[in-house]
């Protein structure tokens, strides 16, 4: 059965509203505190049941913010999200030690070496059960929202985004929501790739052989935009009258997992040094991995910024991240329980940071807004509630009950 939609379609309302979460391994607890924030204010405003998934027209997740994305929009047997946001950090401080065991012995990093030159650091034997116990036989249609999540095809050597859009046109990438979570999360050298098949109602195989989807996409927000402009230019109804270059219309919210602090990022001078093996470990991180996924996910940022800026419709862009990690809290893998508390902390006192933004001139983060992360997601949840509302009364598809609460409450509201 479909999952139902509790969120009118952008026809019925005046934004197109995106969510976003990077990619970053157990730093994916940090999107899971902010994204608690967030809920717990539309909670405030819409009551006990509000969820994440009923605000948003499309939820795009690379990586670990790919299984934050099916966490948040698979169904329950009740057709409401599998998860609510409050339950991302029990996940992760409960299964993240178990995804990646950590050696205790005296030569461990000469291990995790040995281990990085002959196969991946893990089996991914865990990740894989507990995402299949979790999500099931889901699939990708069956989502309570849209969503978006890339992997890349390394016999294709291309990007294959699983999108909920595109799954309408193309039964083949109808998957399990459990094979394509174990995907995104095939991060190189950490994990190993991960090989299925779909079949669609004509009998037709598609063979997917993939990996993390951070090598193309680790900020997968212009690839969530892209899939809506493309069904716009179609003319798909549930975007009339909107027009493919009318950007000023997306409510855009980008979560990053943080970054390692300029003092302790790569130097020119190390990296002169290193041959195959130096790129790929380096003092228990991955160089390589790590470079690439950043440099994705700071260009979107700094690129859709830039658009919104040119449009005159800036506070229509949120993007929180950390860019002041220290020692191994920027790790991806260190899933101690002292580290991933620590990771805790760093999302709540993200919380009462400066809204910021990349400097690529410098890769430094900063303020843009005279109002902190947390005063942002309060003003955020009090516009996605008002267009959910909005929605509700113009559309001719909402049930009469609802309509009817909707109404009071918008007339309340205007008191």
């Amino acid at each position: 059965m479909d999952g139902e939609r509790f969120l009118q379609p952008p026809t019925y309302g005046d934004l197109i509203t995106v969510l976003s979460i990077d990619g970053g391994g157990i730093r994916g607890i940090i999107p899971g505190i902010i994204l608690d924030f967030l809920e717990s204010e539309l909670q405030k405003l819409d009551g006990e049941e509000a969820r994440i998934a009923d605000y948003f027209d499309v939820i795009a997740g690379t990586s670990t913010g790919g299984i934050v994305t099916a966490m948040l929009t698979a169904p329950n047997k009740e057709n409401r999200p599998l998860f609510a946001a409050k339950d991302i950090k029990a996940f992760y401080l409960d299964h993240c030690p178990k995804i990646f065991p950590q050696e205790s012995n005296p030569f461990a990093h000469a291990t995790k070496i040995m281990k990085t030159i002959t196969g991946p650091k893990y089996d991914g034997k865990y990740l894989h059960s507990i995402i299949r116990e979790k999500l099931g036989d889901t699939l990708l249609h069956q989502t309570l929202t849209n969503v978006v999540i890339p992997t890349f095809d390394i016999k294709r050597l291309q990007p294959t985004v699983f999108s909920s859009y595109e799954v309408k046109k193309n039964e083949c990438l109808d998957a399990m929501l459990s094979d394509i979570c174990i995907s995104t999360s095939a991060a190189p050298t950490y994990l190993p790739a991960h090989s299925f098949q779909t079949k669609d109602s004509s009998g037709k195989v598609r063979d997917f052989q993939l990996i993390d989807g951070g090598v193309a996409a680790n900020n997968p927000t212009l690839v969530a935009m892209g899939e809506v402009t493309k069904e716009i230019t179609k003319g798909n109804s549930d975007f009339y009258p909107i027009k493919p270059t009318d950007y000023a219309r997306f409510l855009v919210v980008s979560l990053g997992t943080g970054s390692a602090k300029a003092e302790e990022k790569y130097s020119a001078e190390d990296a002169a040094k290193w041959g195959l093996l130096g790129w790929l470990t380096n003092g228990g991180s991955t160089p390589l991995v790590d470079i690439f996924t950043q440099a994705s996910s700071d260009v979107v940022d700094f690129h859709i910024a830039t658009i919104f800026r040119s449009l005159q419709s800036e506070h229509n862009y949120l993007r929180i991240q950390d860019d002041t990690l220290g020692g191994i809290v920027s790790s991806v893998d260190i899933a101690t329980e002292e580290n991933l508390k620590d990771l805790v902390e760093v999302g709540e006192k993200l919380l009462k940071k400066p809204v910021s933004r990349v400097n690529l001139e410098d890769g430094v983060f900063e303020p843009c807004l005279e109002i902190t992360n947390e005063e942002a997601l309060v003003r955020l949840a009090r516009t996605l509630s008002k267009e959910k509302r909005l929605r509700d009364i113009r559309s001719p598809h909402t049930p009469s009950k609802a309509k009817e609460k909707a109404k009071a409450k918008e007339k309340a509201n205007a008191k």
